[in-house]
């Protein structure tokens, strides 16, 4: 369930961060600032918990109305979304987040769990096996053999070991926020910059648009590391960058996007179409 957002007018609220029992002061917010980051505007879960310091006022939104006014004012939109786009930069480049890897630089399950991690700008700590000394104690604690690397701990609770890129979406709740049971407007097949551009351009005019994408959004150009032939970027750009900027303001205007979940067939058979994906389930339902 995604929070509520929260603008402080009294007093202070914590951001805290709770793992294993121990909580970490994120961040403190005091009045006339504001909670949240891109969660705020995909509808995933918190990555953390915010509390009250000490007596004081805040004025509360859903998640919803807090959309609705990214959305109507472009003044209040810019700020907003600069706060929430710059928070999550500043948590992936800490490594502070609800997720943690255990692995190796040799091994091509840890790579591919990073970059299905960083592509789709999920904040996580990383621990080396090879390199650091305190692992043993960590492994220890969740019960975890040398054997069963790569491991990914998700809040500080759940261990999955070698996980596929859909269990680790389903871990973190990349869906949750997302009814695939609804019948929608437009349904995109791929999140590269083409189905990101369609994404926008169906979400800013009204329509309902759910993206499928089975690994990052980008495509292969989210993987470049410098696209210098883009329009409207004279000086060049990261494709990690470029995509980040599309997923984001595809989100703004209410697009949403399915994470490592492929199309498998496209059912004319009868109306509204289908689109199933891996698991059999089709999107949308026909009635």
């Amino acid at each position: 369930m995604s929070c509520r957002f929260f603008v402080v007018t009294a007093g202070a609220v914590e951001v805290v961060r709770t793992s294993g029992g121990t909580e970490t002061l994120v961040a403190v917010h005091g009045p006339g600032q504001f909670g949240g980051d891109v969660n705020m505007i995909s509808g995933r879960r918190a990555l953390f918990r915010s509390r009250a310091r000490d007596a004081g006022e805040v004025i509360v939104m859903t998640r919803e109305q807090m959309v609705a006014l990214v959305q109507n004012d472009a003044e209040l939109s810019e700020i907003m979304m600069r706060a929430f786009i710059l928070r999550r930069v500043e948590l992936i480049t800490s490594g502070i987040g609800d997720a943690v890897l255990i692995g190796s630089t040799h091994s091509a399950s840890t790579l591919r769990i990073k970059e299905f991690l960083t592509r789709n700008s999920h904040p996580y700590a990383y621990i080396d096996l090879d390199h650091d000394a305190d692992v043993q104690a960590m492994l220890d604690h969740f019960h975890v053999a040398v054997a069963d690397v790569p491991v990914l701990i998700c809040r500080g609770e759940l261990v999955l070991r070698n996980p596929t890129n859909p269990e680790i979406a389903d871990c973190l709740g990349f869906n949750d926020a997302i009814d695939q049971t609804q019948v929608r407007d437009l349904v995109i097949v791929g999140a590269g910059p083409a189905g990101l551009a369609a994404a926008v351009y169906g979400a800013s005019e009204g329509l309902d648009v759910l993206v499928l994408e089975s690994n990052a959004p980008g495509g292969q150009a989210g993987s470049s590391s410098r696209i210098e032939n883009y329009l409207g970027f004279p000086t060049g750009i990261s494709g990690q960058e470029l995509a980040g900027r599309a997923y984001t303001q595809a989100q703004k205007f209410g697009a949403q996007v399915l994470i490592a979940r492929s199309a498998t067939e496209l059912s004319c058979q009868r109306r509204p179409y289908a689109v199933a994906i891996d698991e059999g389930q089709r999107v949308p339902p026909a009635p």
